[in-house]
């Protein structure tokens, strides 16, 4: 059942999402999208918050992945902004993980067909006065 939330600061979409991160397994997949912006990274954020990460994520842009390994679950950032095709996913271990922690993937859109059936979508989108609409499904 889809799910629908407002958030009017990155403090509440990072608990937003820490709140969600109780909830995740060693095989739980996020796949994010939004426009530049939006908080896609803020809501990992919030995730290896909620997941007890020592370390805050930060944007994986120019290195494709990170990984915090230091909480209840190993968390797995990804960016598939840069990616140029598919095969891509595979040369950087995005396989390899599912199922080892719990995956995030920022901008998912690019290559949806790399998700498996059970994965959670999450699509942020910029409403008026900078509040954030966030839908999880």
């Amino acid at each position: 059942m889809p799910r629908e939330y407002i958030c009017h600061t990155a403090e509440e979409m990072s608990a937003l999402a820490a709140e969600m991160a109780a909830g995740l397994t060693a095989s739980s997949v996020i796949a994010l999208d939004g426009p530049l912006g939006a908080g896609k990274t803020q809501f990992v954020k919030g995730l290896a918050q909620g997941l007890g990460c020592s370390d805050t994520p930060t944007s994986p842009t120019f290195s494709i992945a990170h990984e915090y390994d230091d909480g209840r679950l190993t968390l797995f950032h990804f960016d598939f902004y840069r990616m140029k095709d598919v095969a891509e996913i595979t040369t950087c271990g995005f396989d390899d993980c599912i199922g080892n922690g719990v995956v995030a993937v920022e901008w998912a859109s690019r290559f949806p067909e790399a998700f498996p059936p059970d994965t959670i979508r999450i699509n942020i989108t910029i409403e008026d006065n900078d509040q954030r609409h966030v839908s999880c499904h």
